[in-house]
């Protein structure tokens, strides 16, 4: 790490001194590294950065290292680096709080607290109930807080996967009628009346779990950004396993409802927004399936629940 980041970090956590340790993850497509650097002389043991370096040539798993790849990732750190910066949430929706936050040409680091260090050490792997339940509630407690809050600086339309950001994915699908139908789902999708700021990228690898698995704290804020809470919702319910689906979504959808009702301080007539929400339920789950078939058509997500609710909003479009 240059010293000049080294400089930075000791400034902003009034440490004397600092090593840097392991690295927790290296970002998507090798655009650099997250490490934890652990501290002397603070009441901080240690933080975490976020090390952006923007490369040469970036590869990409699937093939995607085009020039509009480039440009998404590199508006995406921006995005970010604004979030942390200008935005802050409650104990409810839990974030690391951001330290300092710089850039250095085409490099970017953001500094952040390290969660570990006040109780969300665990990562989950599986779906189990009580851990699925705690995202829910990070996600209503998050939609909730940010109803009706315009995304400034952020995407306008959030999520990673907005139609508007992928040409190449819908350009490559096979499949002709929803490859018509695209335009008409996001249009609805983002013409709803209750709209909120979503994470953008709400899967399980996201969130941090205190040790009863309990609480939760999410990072990665990449693709925050305005939008229906639905999207956020049905990224991370694609999680459970195929066969469990039909069985649990309807019960995890109640609960999140449950959970944004007692979030929800503004005025707002919540059985209008529960309705259309729900509404938008089947859109946004097919909205991402439509992604996933023109990114990576084999993908284990594409399932017979996905397709099943795709043909439902194929066929509401057609009425």
């Amino acid at each position: 790490m240059k010293q000049e980041y080294q400089d930075l970090i000791l400034q902003e956590c009034g440490a004397k001194a600092l090593r840097v340790g392991d690295t927790i993850q290296t970002l998507w497509s090798g655009y650099g590294q997250i490490v934890r650097v652990h501290l002397d002389g603070c009441d901080r043991p240690s933080v975490v950065v976020k090390h952006v370096m923007f490369p040469k040539e970036a590869e990409h798993p699937g093939g995607w290292n085009t020039d509009l790849s480039h440009m998404r990732k590199v508006r995406s750190y921006q995005v970010e680096t604004h979030w942390y910066q200008n935005y802050s949430t409650n104990d409810g929706c839990r974030m690391p709080a951001c330290l300092a936050a710089c850039s250095y040409g085409d490099e970017k680091l953001i500094v952040l607290e390290d969660l570990d260090v006040v109780g969300f050490d665990q990562r989950r792997t599986s779906v189990r109930d009580a851990e699925m339940r705690a995202c829910l509630s990070w996600l209503a407690h998050f939609h909730g807080l940010f109803l009706g809050v315009v995304p400034e600086g952020l995407w306008p339309v959030g999520t990673y996967w907005h139609l508007e950001t992928r040409p190449d994915e819908l350009n490559t699908m096979d499949d002709a009628q929803l490859k018509a139908a695209a335009g008409e789902i996001d249009r609805i999708l983002n013409e709803c009346s209750f709209k909120t700021i979503v994470h953008g990228d709400a899967k399980l690898a996201n969130f941090c779990f205190s040790e009863s698995g309990q609480g939760v704290a999410a990072v990665d804020f990449q693709y925050v950004g305005g939008g229906c809470g639905m999207k956020d919702v049905v990224y991370l319910l694609e999680e459970i396993e195929e066969k469990q689906l039909e069985k649990r979504v309807p019960g995890l959808l109640d609960y999140y409802f449950t959970e944004l009702r007692a979030s929800v301080t503004k005025q707002v007539d919540f059985a209008a927004l529960e309705k259309e929400w729900r509404e938008m339920f089947a859109f946004a789950w097919t909205d991402f399936h439509r992604f996933l078939l023109g990114w990576m058509p084999g993908h284990r997500k594409i399932n017979r629940y996905t397709k099943q609710l795709t043909k439902e909003v194929l066929r509401k479009l057609k009425r």
